[in-house]
């Protein structure tokens, strides 16, 4: 993995995002392999211009959200964990340190990791649009088979056989009677 083109493709950037605390953030030792420099040398850079980043560009993570991403990527290897707090970095703030790395592999890191949240940007859009659509008709689907059921309850009933006899309506003859006899006086 020591090929810098390697480092710049979409799916690795992608892969190095995460979601903390409602932000897609990168942590500095995946921006610092990115920028092929030591961890520490970009954040004493990002020290020497703490103004350039608010609490919105980057942050410091609590011990639990270490520990949590230190289950995530397995076991502690000797050397490789940093006994401080890992600092991250929203869009904005991989944005500004552009202007405070300032080598040509900086610019090219930069232009690659803003094309990924810009997809990502779309794709979530996408996705968003698709599971509204999706609901809706949902919705339609419901309502129709409310009416389909309906309209089969009504047929069946027409079909079925009445459940008692109907009175006739009308005039009616009944058995015939025999005539009246007129009686004589």
């Amino acid at each position: 993995m020591n090929d810098p083109t390697s480092l710049l493709q979409p799916e690795r950037i992608e892969q190095a995002i995460l979601l903390i605390r409602g932000q897609r953030v990168l942590l500095d030792r995946d921006l610092a392999a990115l920028y092929g420099v030591e961890t520490k040398n970009l954040n004493k850079a990002v020290r020497r211009n703490i103004e350039r980043f608010p609490a919105d560009f980057m942050f410091q993570l609590t011990a639990d959200e270490a520990d949590s991403l230190r289950f995530q990527f397995g076991t502690l290897k000797r050397g490789q964990h940093s006994k401080y707090l890992p600092q991250v970095f929203t869009q904005e703030g991989v944005a500004m340190l552009s202007s405070v790395l300032r080598s040509p592999r900086a610019i090219q890191v930069n232009i690659a990791i803003m094309r990924v949240f810009v997809r990502l940007r779309e794709t979530l859009t996408l996705h968003k649009e698709l599971a509204l659509k999706l609901a809706e008709l949902e919705r339609k689907v419901a309502t129709h088979d409310d009416s389909i059921r309906t309209l089969f309850d009504a047929l069946h009933s027409l079909t079925a056989a009445p459940a008692k006899p109907r009175c006739q309506i009308g005039f009616h003859v009944k058995e015939a009677r025999a005539p009246y006899r007129v009686r004589r006086k």
